[in-house]
């Protein structure tokens, strides 16, 4: 009889091991979980704060500070897929003003068909229409060869391949003019590498005509809110 007694405490010393083992990793995972929140809650306005500073900076590439005494990013309308834009998402266009007037728009874009594919680009349109400067955001072109379109890696340090757009608008150089020398526009080219300055300039002109068109109804829209060019879909 002795027998199924020593089973079942065997039995019972098993079943306390697990149950054991069982709050020991229970008591964990809630420990973990409480100093991941813990991080998360620390950490989450340094994070919030290092990305707005990312993105304030790159806007001041195309966008002086001295031409606006809004708060930027919290004076934003959301663009839904538009065409001329090249964005075949959401994207944020950002309204700056100074002393409550109008004074230009900042506007994500893109060319989706550079030689290695689609070329990310961030703009500055004045209100009275011309564009202040156009600035690559991401791009895979060929390194040495199609990057010059980004400034940083332009060895022209003196003046930038892209520079050539500051400051235009279509009262200065016409429409049709917005393309590059080869196919008869207006802006230089590098030898070996037209297709990634074709891209960027045909794009740039694109998003400066979309801009222009929607100018007015893009500042009287309430802040936050949404827009959706219904004639210009993707």
């Amino acid at each position: 009889m002795s027998e199924p007694i020593e089973v079942t405490q065997r039995d019972a010393g098993a079943l306390r091991i697990s149950v054991r083992t069982a709050a020991i990793m229970l008591a964990f995972t809630v420990v973990f979980t409480a100093l991941m929140a813990g991080v998360y809650v620390v950490t989450a306005p340094l994070v919030a704060a290092s990305a707005q500073k990312e993105k304030l900076a790159l806007i001041g590439e195309v966008l002086p500070s001295a031409l606006f005494d809004n708060v930027l990013l919290d004076d934003w309308i959301e663009v839904l897929p538009t065409r001329e834009l090249g964005s075949s998402g959401a994207v944020r266009l950002y309204r700056a003003r100074k002393n409550g007037e109008p004074a230009a728009l900042v506007v994500e874009a893109a060319a989706p068909d550079g030689y290695s594919g689609r070329i990310g680009l961030l703009l500055a349109v004045k209100a009275t229409g011309e564009l202040l400067a156009v600035r690559v955001t991401e791009h895979r072109e060929t390194p040495g060869l199609g990057d010059y379109i980004d400034p940083k890696k332009d060895k022209n340090k003196t003046q930038p391949w892209i520079t050539q757009f500051s400051n235009l608008g279509f009262d200065t150089v016409p429409q049709e003019g917005w393309r590059v020398k080869k196919d008869g526009g207006r802006f230089d080219q590098r030898a070996g590498a037209t297709i990634s300055a074709r891209a960027v300039t045909n794009a740039s002109g694109r998003a400066l005509a979309w801009t222009l068109k929607n100018r007015d109804k893009l500042f009287t829209l309430p802040a936050n809110s949404r827009f959706e060019d219904q004639g210009s879909k993707p």
